[in-house]
């Protein structure tokens, strides 16, 4: 197991070295790489993918298979300025077709761990090129607060990324019923629980390699502050702990007006910009605002089906839509929606206001959202001239929602 710490960051060369001692001596012929997509391009994972690739050589076979989840599928240009690995051996997780179901977590257990909120079975399903005779399967990505786990990564790149249909959308519900002001930056939630379980019974024997990573940003560059290498659930927790330590955020009081920042490399749809939202919602003042800049958003989900479902429905809050769930078939059949509906809410505590250029007014606030033109929002609050936090208009800043959490002291 690999346990290294830096508050200055870990330089290229010990992160090449570390990587290599965990290479070498292995017979590898056939290995797959598991990186996640460039949603996550300040996880450090596509600099690793990169390292790992190069350095198992010529006479090993190695695929990389991003753990999508529900995302689009990256293109051609995106894979390779993330990964900079030929866009050969580039294997598209499908998450609705490519899976194969492994057994179920008993209801019973999903009740214990979640108080009797959710009793029903889970059904765990992985992309079935995990069980294609590899030697290796290195998982590899950033451990940063998550709405749905507690902690992002770990198991979740495989039960979630690698993921199917059922998994995703009981796992997501799962979360959106316990509520996400009791699991966002938690290492010990029943979603993990969940995930831990099917680890321990259906997985214990895939040679799976975990690689965590902790990041924060400096003046705009990425630092990597911690690196885990390993199998171990204690690993993952200590990979958590330095999590919470860099990547949560208290503020004194809450937040009369926010503004956070979409990088329109990296957010184009609204399901990935509401990070925005559920980031920042345990830091908000009841009747406050939060503005969105959002120039990368052209569509609402990531995936066609669920786009449908989130302009049809909207983010009309957790009663209200557990009600339509259950009422309404189409969102019964895509809980993963539903929830993500839940999450990107404000439960009306406080106003949200989209500022793009790709979506217009009618359908923004189709969906329950305020809008404002891009170009009026810039003229407001250019981001070139505020300041990460406070700035001396009253207006807190965060210039990218994945990097963490914020909340009320």
């Amino acid at each position: 197991m690999v346990s290294m710490k830096s508050e200055a960051g870990i330089d290229d060369i010990t992160l090449r070295g570390a990587l290599k001692r965990e290479i070498e001596g292995r017979e590898l012929k056939k290995v797959l790489l598991l990186p996640p997509d460039a949603t996550r391009s300040h996880s450090c994972a596509g600099k690793i993918t990169r390292m790992l690739y190069n350095m198992l050589g010529d006479d090993c076979r190695v695929d990389v298979m991003p753990a999508l989840g529900t995302h689009e599928p990256m293109s051609k240009a995106e894979c390779e300025s993330f990964l900079g690995i030929p866009y050969d051996n580039i294997i598209h997780h499908d998450w609705r077709n490519d899976v194969i179901k492994l057994g179920e977590v008993p209801g019973e257990f999903v009740g214990s761990v979640s108080e009797g909120l959710v009793a029903d079975p889970v059904e765990v399903e992985v992309n079935k090129i995990l069980f294609a005779g590899y030697d290796l399967i290195i998982s590899i990505g950033q451990v940063v607060p998550h709405e749905v786990a507690g902690m992002a990564n770990y198991s979740k790149n495989i039960f979630v990324g690698c993921g199917g249909n059922n998994m995703i959308n009981s796992s997501h519900m799962l979360g959106a019923y316990y509520g996400m002001e009791r699991i966002m930056g938690r290492a010990d939630t029943p979603v993990r629980r969940v995930f831990d379980y099917a680890e321990e019974n259906f997985i214990a024997e895939l040679p799976l390699l975990y690689i965590l990573t902790v990041t924060t940003q400096v003046e705009g560059e990425t630092v990597l502050n911690g690196l885990f290498v390993g199998r171990s659930r204690a690993m993952f927790g200590e990979a958590a702990e330095l999590s919470r330590e860099l990547n949560l955020t208290y503020v004194d009081k809450p937040l009369e007006k926010a503004v956070v920042n979409l990088d329109e490399q990296e957010f184009k749809s609204m399901w990935l910009g509401n990070k925005a939202i559920y980031r920042t919602r345990m830091a908000m003042a009841d009747g406050g605002e939060l503005i969105i800049l959002a120039p990368g958003v052209k569509r609402f989900g990531e995936d066609d089906a669920v786009d449908k479902l989130i302009q049809k429905y909207g983010y009309v809050g957790r009663v209200k839509l557990l009600e339509l769930v259950r009422d309404n078939a189409d969102l019964r059949e895509n809980l993963s929606a539903a929830a993500h509906l839940i999450h990107g809410s404000s439960d009306g505590r406080f106003r949200i206001t989209y500022a793009t250029e790709h979506l217009s007014r009618e359908e923004v606030e189709g969906v329950n959202f305020g809008y404002l033109p891009l170009s009026e929002a810039l003229e407001r609050y250019d981001p070139a001239k505020m300041a990460e936090g406070m700035n001396p208009n009253g207006v807190f800043y965060i210039s990218n929602p994945a990097l963490g959490l914020w909340a009320v002291r």
